[in-house]
């Protein structure tokens, strides 16, 4: 006797061109981040394939490799660097919310579900397919990493313009605090990969964490809270605050979100 279809079969049973629906790829709200979740990731940024993210932007390059040189084969080069990530992206409302209005720039989504990963690179494909007269959507992708342990292995030195932080897991328990994603050695990471004048966007609905993420941002040589007025007038936090599902949820809720930004400052002279 042949059961209902499962939440993959129906995945896969989603037209070309046609939105996805979130019910077939929900996932558990949280994963731990200290789990082997099998990943594949760069040994290096130079050894990431951006091309197969970013398909419009693809550059042929040959490897130095003689025989794959031969061959004519790409090495997976874009012609321009993402500038934006969203870590912990979910279902992707910010990233979609944020393509049209940054069209010349790459956003890409870090998520480690693999499900909603796989929604948001529907998505991204799907969106691509309504609007490819005008090539809309070409500039945002999502993959699925762990910014815990391979962030650098992503991006290079200051390649990083904005760092989004929604809603992230709060990890109420004192003993879980270290799987928060602000951290002082993840801060040190984000310093790494972020350029001066870039910005850390933190939002949340849990003042505890909210405190917590402007205590260990604040500590940090490398930034410096953006001031109200200025964070005000930044069209990308209007769009943090209402696009992303966690936001909308809040919203309906009549809850409170507490909003943060941080600029990366330049670097002290070598002495």
């Amino acid at each position: 006797m042949v059961g209902p279809p499962t939440k993959r079969q129906k995945r896969d049973e989603v037209p070309e061109g046609r939105l996805p629906q979130k019910k077939f790829f929900r996932q558990r709200a949280h994963a731990n981040p200290f789990s082997d979740h099998n990943l594949t990731y760069p040994e290096s940024p130079a050894a990431m394939d951006w091309a197969e993210l970013y398909p419009a932007y693809a550059v042929t390059e040959e490897k130095e490799n003689k025989d794959l040189s031969a061959q004519g084969k790409s090495v997976g080069k874009i012609s321009k660097q993402v500038e934006v990530a969203d870590i912990g992206c979910g279902f992707g409302g910010l990233l979609f919310a944020l393509a049209p209005k940054m069209p010349d720039t790459l956003l890409v989504g870090m998520e480690i579900r693999s499900a909603v990963t796989e929604y948001v690179q529907t998505k991204a494909k799907a969106l691509r397919s309504q609007h490819s007269e005008t090539q809309g959507y070409q500039n945002v992708a999502c993959l699925r990493a762990n910014t815990m342990k391979f962030l650098p292995n992503f991006f290079n030195r200051a390649q990083l313009s904005k760092i989004f932080l929604c809603f992230p897991d709060p990890h109420f328990k004192a003993r879980k605090h270290k799987a928060r994603i602000v951290s002082t050695t993840l801060n040190s990471e984000y310093a790494y990969v972020l350029r001066p004048g870039g910005i850390v966007y933190t939002i949340t609905d849990v003042e505890d964490l909210h405190n917590w993420m402007v205590e260990h941002l604040d500590a940090h040589p490398s930034f410096e809270r953006v001031s109200e007025a200025e964070q005000e007038a930044d069209e990308c936090v209007a769009v943090m605050r209402e696009e992303t599902e966690e936001g909308k949820k809040v919203t309906r809720n009549k809850g409170n979100k507490y909003v943060a930004l941080f600029k990366r400052l330049e670097d002290p002279a070598w002495p």
